[in-house]
């Protein structure tokens, strides 16, 4: 007897058969199917990867609003040499503000580290510690000094909007490894989105739930909507009305193939029922030792911050999230995206350093930079470094020239990632910009995002001109019609 089929001249699907049969345990057997679907279940290219990877997860530092290459990573002892003398670039330049003062050297001092000998500035100085583990790329190349449209390209391979983040892609291509966790998880900055907020990591053509979900650690309730928080919604009165708006959904969903977004909705609430016993665990840092709390910059929760930007609140919001991202990656989570700096405002909380570049992006780049090498080192010891890629990027870079005495105007035409474990070659830099770290060294032959997507693809076991989706007649990927895999980069 078909109890829920209000259409005889359509048969009972197998989906309705289940949601029917043994007093709903049928439908609550197919959820949890669903949940392994929603998560991608093995990814759309199942157990079939295109080559033998060296990673299985991506843990992204994205710094909004531009952090300067010149301050942090990218040592030019030839502005030390003109610093003050009136900047020639021998070229007309198009600046995002208009005019340029004279050249600029670093405001930190640079020193080397490891055995590489790697210059790093005063600014990111307990980095030096795992210098030998990372790979830096400096003559990266955009193609606007448009805040949103360079924090999009670097996103999502596109500078406009309406194509899916890196980590849909990765989502997509490989699914979970995990059956209570979202695959690809973000956590924003405390104060707020970045740039293009959830469009950088929103789905867009490929199916709903490859999308990123959001997660603010710091907040009370840090995953919006996961748990009532109404007195009179009781454990009961939740468990009825969400099997309740199972069986309605499935119906109406079965009645409606091929449209995902219902589809995803069902299945983002089987999840979000998981969520809500496992997601808390993965937030919970009590149980975290002493030592690792105080390694992540831990030490002084509960601390109340002053109204100027100060290392130690930057590196207790930002190594909060490093540790997070951890327990997540521990716990099966694809892909984790970290943001330091929200969207423009004043007093900076962000990498745009248009006024002074010492104030800002001293205790943002030192509380970065306390968060991010303790979190390699924590990777290292647990062995999970080898498997996990971490890639650290921003939209672009800063000029060499001085504006308005102490800060720095963009600079699109070159800017530093660095990247580590996960079949990372360490203590390398592969593209060098020329003196002034104005453009790359060799024009000719930059490195593009693509590139960089490209390299990340590679190590995960994807070709990334094979991994593609057809939309508005056009087969889509992460690299558009460009990039080439990093080879230098390759351990």
């Amino acid at each position: 007897m078909n109890l829920y089929n209000t259409n005889p001249a359509r048969p009972c699907s197998r989906r309705d058969f289940l949601w029917q049969s043994g007093g709903g345990l049928g439908g609550i057997a197919l959820a949890a199917m669903g949940v392994n679907e929603a998560a991608g279940g093995d990814g759309v290219l199942g157990n079939k990867l295109h080559h033998p990877p060296k990673a299985k997860r991506v843990i992204q530092l994205f710094m909004s609003g531009a952090a300067s290459h010149l301050d942090l990573w990218d040592y030019k002892p030839w502005l030390d040499q003109h610093h003050g003398e009136e900047a020639d670039f021998g070229e007309k330049i198009e600046l995002f503000q208009s005019g340029f003062g004279p050249w600029a050297k670093s405001y930190f001092k640079f020193r080397p580290y490891g055995g590489s000998g790697k210059q790093l500035s005063d600014a990111v100085k307990p980095l030096g510690d795992v210098v030998d583990e990372m790979a830096f790329v400096h003559n990266m190349v955009g193609k606007t000094g448009v805040h949103s449209q360079a924090t999009f390209l670097q996103a999502t391979g596109f500078q406009d909007p309406g194509f899916p983040g890196m980590g849909c892609w990765v989502s997509y291509a490989l699914g979970s490894m995990n059956d209570n966790l979202p695959t690809f998880v973000v956590l924003p900055d405390h104060r707020g989105y970045a740039s293009n907020g959830p469009k950088n990591w929103g789905s867009a053509f490929l199916p709903a739930y490859s999308q990123g979900t959001t997660v603010f650690p710091q907040r009370e309730n840090p995953i919006e909507n996961l748990l009532p928080q109404s007195e009179y919604i009781t454990s009961g009165s939740e468990r009825d009305g969400a099997d309740l708006l199972r069986r309605m959904n499935s119906r109406y969903n079965a009645a409606r193939p091929g449209d995902s977004r219902l589809e995803a909705r069902i299945r983002s609430y089987e999840l979000a029922a998981k969520m809500q016993l496992s997601a808390p665990e993965a937030m919970d840092l009590s149980k975290e030792t002493a030592a690792t709390l105080k390694a992540y910059g831990l030490d002084r929760q509960g601390t109340s911050y002053g109204p100027d930007i100060n290392v130690p609140e930057e590196a207790e919001y930002f190594g909060r999230k490093c540790l997070i991202a951890r327990r997540l990656i521990e716990r099966g989570v694809r892909f984790v995206q970290i943001w330091s700096g929200n969207d423009n405002g004043f007093p900076r909380r962000n990498w745009d350093s248009h006024e002074d570049v010492q104030r800002d992006h001293g205790p943002l780049a030192n509380g970065m930079a306390i968060g991010a090498a303790a979190l390699i080192k924590d990777l290292k010891q647990r062995g999970l470094l080898e498997d996990t890629i971490i890639l650290w990027t921003t939209e672009f870079g800063r000029m060499p020239s001085s504006q308005r005495s102490t800060g720095r105007d963009h600079n699109p035409f070159t800017f530093t990632n660095w990247l580590c474990g996960g079949g990372i070659r360490g203590g390398v830099t592969v593209g060098e910009s020329d003196q002034w770290g104005f453009k790359p060294l060799d024009r000719d032959n930059p490195t593009q995002v693509y590139d960089i997507h490209a390299t990340m693809l590679h190590l995960l076991g994807i070709d990334h001109e094979r991994l593609t989706v057809r939309n508005n007649g056009i087969d889509r990927r992460l690299t558009d019609v460009h990039g080439k895999v990093i080879q230098g980069l390759l351990a």
